[in-house]
């Protein structure tokens, strides 16, 4: 089995899992073909590693996988044969953080909320029950949901139109980014899906003594523009409507369009990424 030409890194959310139904199903052939040609494949989640471990015992992954919006980077015990600079130990993993601690990031979030005169509530302060009430998820994920490592979530209280924009202030001024969302918000610094990715091929391309060795991204969303830019190559699937997130478009006008949403278009891309590579081992 020759060692393969590419990476292949993809988001998690609305492009291997359904955005409505969460399943993997109709990627199952592409995920099967990556397997047996031993292709590398990272996973990339908006989400935590407690929310993504189901997924990677469902399909078996074994590869490392990057988490909270580039947080971090989780890599197997023993996946590289190389010292890891600036990793810790966590659980059954090496961890190198990107993102400042969680900790951090519910003191800054309470800081900057007093200094704009606003009322938040983070996931800090609330139990499964309450987070599940408010986000309609299940008890269980929204349990893992709160299991955060380098970023809080949280809401604004009462009245908060203006302090909400006084809060994004204040928390660009102090390096903090904030994602707006409805009802909770975001917030994080340091987390890079690109800085994450160019770590992971650094190691890569040692590791397997290949300079050449190229990075692909699959995404669907303006929140996955970060990943896809820094990718030597990138797919953009269309949403459920078939229609392209514009924002996205005018973010990575490199990227390669595919034909179909959700799985069953990554299933689509993934089998093309490798056929062309294939084709090109035949040259």
């Amino acid at each position: 089995m020759l060692a393969p030409r590419q990476i292949i890194f993809t988001a998690v959310e609305g492009s291997l899992l359904d955005s409505a139904t969460h399943s993997w199903a109709a990627a199952a052939e592409a995920l099967g073909e990556l397997g047996r040609r031993l292709v590398p494949l990272v996973l990339v989640t908006r989400g935590t590693r407690a929310q993504l471990e189901p997924l990677r015992r469902k399909i078996e992954h074994t590869h490392p996988f990057i988490t909270e919006s580039g947080g971090a980077v989780f890599l197997p015990d023993g996946y590289f044969a190389l010292r890891l600079e600036g990793a810790v130990r966590a659980g059954r993993y090496f961890c190198v953080p990107f993102g400042r601690p969680y900790a951090d990031a519910v003191a800054a979030s309470e800081e900057i909320a007093e200094e704009a005169g606003a009322s938040i509530v983070g996931y800090s302060q609330m139990n499964p029950r309450e987070i599940a009430g408010n986000t309609g998820e299940p008890v269980r994920e929204a349990e893992w949901a709160r299991q955060r490592e380098f970023s809080e979530r949280f809401f604004f209280a009462g009245d908060a139109d203006g302090a909400a924009s006084r809060f994004e202030e204040l928390a660009s001024r102090r390096g903090w980014k904030t994602v707006r969302g409805d009802p909770f918000w975001e917030i994080y610094s340091g987390n890079s899906e690109a800085r994450a990715l160019r770590y992971l091929m650094g190691l890569y391309r040692t590791s397997s003594k290949r300079a050449r060795l190229g990075s692909v991204a699959i995404g669907s969303t303006a929140e996955d523009s970060s990943l896809l830019s820094a990718a030597d190559h990138c797919v953009v699937l269309p949403r459920r409507g078939r229609e392209f997130d514009p924002a996205l478009v005018a973010l990575v006008p490199k990227a390669i369009p595919g034909e179909t949403p959700g799985p069953a278009g990554w299933n689509q891309a993934v089998l093309q990424i490798l056929e062309n590579a294939r084709s090109q081992l035949q040259m």
